[in-house]
């Protein structure tokens, strides 16, 4: 990077430490926090724009976003092609439903389908939407290709999954936030330890029809399994006749350093479920994407979404695989990540306990008697830097994949900064 470059990037970064919020922003979190219920307890800064890796409050403070929605914005705050996009097809038509045809529908699945290596795609909106219809897709597949008998199809899941929070989704999680007092719950789930490939095998019988799992975990605070799980899941799969199912929702599209966080490990799943990056931060957009034999099982009539594969989403999505198919955000991702996590594992035994992750994307294992990861993640946005805690004293880094090299050594060292500053009080 030039030396006038640096300049400017280092300007951009500033240090809101000791700006007390004006009265305008306090006003607008009052505002959501009386009339918005109360699922989330987010930071208290009021985000206004964002460009590239940074955002700015309502007041012009600028931080750097190393959460980017929980990966959905992997290419960056307002990016130009994506903006391009958006706005060409906004000009044109945003939604018919899937009672007609559209003119970008097709060239995105057959787009996605090809990046994936698969044959058909089921578009959708949310990630959850898509787990939904994968868990819906799997069990009629028991029933019409594997013979199950009816009403008796289980899938496996992992210990310490998030999938979303729908009712069934929530009926197998083990986040009692995301699970007391929204039962009864639905059956048909078994759960087993994440990264147990003998527990799996034990649990699964003649009527299991499908394996649920994250590549990476990401809400349990980015959980990498051991080396062999995945394809030890793959064997188990082929052996038994059982659906591989791969929520790469967080994981996939770049964010690993790898199209798909299964091309870490070698494998390829049956289905594969995706949200989040591939509507590019703009749009809902998700899909299930698998081979005909798996999702040609749905019949007209039987599964749907009003929104799922409008020309909007389509034609943002196609611009999304459009930026993946020349490999280059994966491949920043993979570079970039082992700088983070070279930076990371530095603070270990100085505040951290542990690191964890794949290509842009850690999760940081703080010391409990230091801090709490929301303590950890409040004195960061103080520093300019945006991150989420999760369980605990944990916390994560999800830059988007744009992230400028000297920005992320910066907020390593602001992480630096507080943790000192916390040893030191």
């Amino acid at each position: 990077m030039s030396e006038t470059v640096a300049r400017e990037t280092a300007a951009h970064r500033i240090h809101p430490v000791t700006v007390a919020p004006s009265e305008r922003q306090t006003e607008a979190i009052a505002q959501e926090e009386e009339h918005a219920a109360h699922n989330y307890h987010p930071l208290p800064v009021v985000v206004a724009e964002g460009q590239g890796a940074w955002v700015t409050d309502i007041d012009g403070r600028r931080y750097l976003d190393c959460l980017a929605a929980y990966s959905a914005v992997n290419f960056g705050h307002s990016n130009p092609v994506l903006l391009d996009a958006a706005r060409a097809q906004l000009d044109r038509i945003t939604l018919t439903s899937r009672a007609f045809h559209n003119d970008q529908l097709g060239p995105f699945v057959a787009e996605l389908a090809q990046l994936a290596g698969k044959d058909m795609v089921l578009p959708m909106n949310t990630g959850a939407e898509a787990v939904e219809s994968a868990i819906k897709v799997a069990r009629a597949w028991g029933y019409r290709v594997k013979g199950v008998p009816d009403g008796a199809a289980n899938i496996i899941v992992m210990a310490g999954n998030f999938h979303g929070r729908t009712t069934t989704i929530v009926s197998f999680s083990d986040d009692p936030d995301a699970r007391d007092d929204f039962g009864p719950y639905t059956p048909g789930f078994r759960t087993v330890p994440y990264g147990d490939a003998a527990a799996l095998a034990a649990a699964v019988d003649e009527d299991t029809v499908a394996v649920l799992v994250e590549p990476i975990q990401g809400e349990a605070g980015i959980v990498v399994p051991p080396p062999d799980f995945l394809p030890a899941v793959r064997a188990l799969c082929d052996e038994r006749r059982i659906l591989f199912i791969a929520d790469e929702i967080q994981s996939g599209l770049g964010r690993t350093g790898a199209t798909f966080a299964c091309d870490l490990a070698g494998v390829v799943p049956d289905l594969y479920l995706l949200g989040k990056a591939l509507g590019g931060g703009i749009v809902p957009v998700s899909a299930v994407v698998g081979d005909r034999d798996v999702l040609g099982v749905l019949r007209p009539g039987e599964h749907g979404s009003t929104f799922g594969g409008n020309p909007l989403a389509a034609a943002v999505g196609r611009a999304v695989v459009a930026l993946l198919a020349t490999g280059e955000p994966q491949e920043r991702a993979e570079l970039l990540g082992r700088r983070l996590h070279a930076g990371l594992e530095r603070l270990i035994g100085h505040g951290v306990l542990a690191v964890r992750g794949a290509g842009l994307w850690a999760g940081i294992d703080i010391d409990p008697d230091l801090a709490t990861g929301r303590e950890v993640c409040e004195l960061l946005m103080e520093r300019g830097v945006l991150a989420k805690d999760t369980h605990g004293s944990t916390i994560r880094l999800a830059p988007p994949i744009v992230v400028d090299p000297a920005d992320l050594d910066w907020a390593v060292e602001q992480l630096e900064v507080v943790l000192l500053d916390l040893s030191g009080r």
